[in-house]
């Protein structure tokens, strides 16, 4: 809903005047500070898929009632009722309106011509400096006309990288029938349902996480923690990873020695558009490092990747294995042809079996 948006803001704003949040509730209380320094009205961009994020600060320190503070939302409605989307962002589209309602927050949707538009953020900008709270506009499939990223400078040695694809495809081929899959949201979880589809196996070892992004390294915990004797592998992304990357504090100081924790850095959003994300410039093992994990292994080529699977499956964790790879995404991936319930059921046999 917001790709084009957000390719256009990135592309036309300094870093001084633009932050991509690791979250959607930490953009919203990033904002607030914001405007305490400043008394202007920020705004917030988010997918509503990831609204429930931003629903505590939103309550808890902007409402009038408590420190009523301004500024402008704008949520991509993905599974807007009447059209076809994902189960998940149906379910999230649904209730959109009633939950802004029901939090108080007046909203319009965002027409789709330039007159209409305009109108509508006049009334928004009369509300949010009258009345010192938020004010949300709803964005509908091609509210944007087209604008691409540019592509980022390429990093050293990137077009040697693998893409996250092959990366995935190696940590399928060198595990064991008994292992068990906890894939991140997006890209990630529709290529191992594609790798599985084109090897004829099923993918009752894999829980391919929809929505929820952010948490599949916790669900992998959990997976971990009540089946000791099953190693439990999560393929996590760098996006999904720093979006509560409090978890990994939690995993590392827990005794949970079959769980692998597998981080492919690409160092972008994406399945939202390429959006950049800072994790090329921090040091994501040596976070694991600190908060406790046991071992912490970094590959980038075949040959290191195959080699650290082998450390990886042999060591008691918890364990992290960080792989760069070069971003970009096949044009004809395809997207898992059962459902999130039938996925569940198959996966929770596996782990009985």
């Amino acid at each position: 809903m917001l790709a084009d948006f957000c390719a256009y803001v990135t592309s036309n704003t300094s870093a001084s005047e633009h932050v991509i949040a690791v979250n959607e509730g930490h953009a919203v209380t990033l904002a607030a500070g914001y405007h305490l320094a400043t008394g202007k009205i920020p705004v917030v961009y988010m997918q509503n898929s990831g609204f429930g994020n931003a629903v505590n600060p939103l309550l808890s320190l902007c409402d009038p009632k408590v420190y009523s503070i301004p500024m402008l939302l704008l949520i991509g409605w993905r599974g807007e009722p009447g059209k076809k989307d994902e189960p998940q962002h149906l379910v999230q589209g649904k209730v959109m309106t009633s939950m802004l309602s029901s939090m108080n927050i007046n909203y319009e949707v965002l027409p789709d011509f330039i007159e209409g538009a305009e109108s509508t953020i006049e009334t928004a900008l009369h509300f949010l400096k009258t009345r010192n709270a938020p004010y949300a506009l709803l964005v509908k499939r091609q509210n944007f006309s087209s604008f691409k990223l540019p592509k980022p400078t390429p990093l050293p040695g990137h077009e040697q990288m693998l893409t996250r694809e092959q990366a995935i495809s190696l940590c399928l081929e060198n595990s064991r029938p008994f292992d068990a899959f906890v894939s991140t949201t997006g890209f990630a979880s529709r290529e191992v349902f594609e790798y599985r589809k084109n090897h004829g196996q099923s993918v009752e070892q894999d829980f391919l996480v929809v929505g929820s992004m952010g948490y599949a390294s916790a669900i992998a915990q959990g997976v971990a923690m009540a089946k000791p004797s099953r190693q439990v592998y999560c393929l996590d992304g760098d996006g999904a990873f720093l979006m509560h990357m409090g978890t990994t504090a939690s995993i590392g100081c827990m005794d949970v020695p079959n769980l692998k924790h597998i981080v492919i850095n690409n160092g972008v959003h994406d399945s939202v558009g390429g959006q950049p994300t800072v994790g090329f410039q921090i040091d994501i093992p040596s976070i694991a490092r600190s908060c406790g994990y046991k071992v912490v292994l970094s590959a980038t080529t075949t040959e290191e990747i195959k080699a650290a699977l082998i450390a990886l499956r042999e060591c008691a964790g918890p364990a992290m294995l960080h792989i760069k790879v070069k971003t970009g995404t096949r044009k004809n991936l395809g997207r898992p042809t059962s459902s999130p319930q039938a996925n569940k059921v198959q996966f929770m046999k596996f782990l009985q079996s």
